[in-house]
């Protein structure tokens, strides 16, 4: 179940994803698989080869799009969620969903 963002939020994550642009979108979210988990950033792109590109620079495998409807996108959790948020410096979106910065 996903919580925490607004209509148009939503609106112009798709709006941006089938424009063909790599867009980002964090919400909270809760699933019993994942109990350890209250927040998913959804990272979506229409063009599907522009999408496994960008996921290979972080070591995610095309294996793991979702291709819900027209909106195909990577779900990033836990820690590899708060290295992609930090590298793209997203900090309002890691701030508003209580994603602590790694302290190295």
């Amino acid at each position: 179940m996903a919580f925490g963002i607004t209509r148009k939020e939503l609106a112009d994550w798709k709006k941006s994803v089938s424009n063909g642009e790599i867009a980002f979108l964090t919400h909270f979210w809760k699933d019993d698989r994942f109990p350890s988990v209250n927040s998913v950033t959804k990272v979506g792109c229409y063009d599907i080869e522009k999408l496994i590109s960008w996921g290979e620079t972080f070591d995610l495998k095309k294996e793991w799009i979702h291709y819900y409807k027209q909106y195909p996108h990577f779900d990033l959790l836990g820690d590899k969620q708060r290295e992609i948020l930090e590298y793209y410096n997203l900090e309002d979106q890691m701030k508003r969903f209580y994603i602590k910065k790694n302290i190295v």
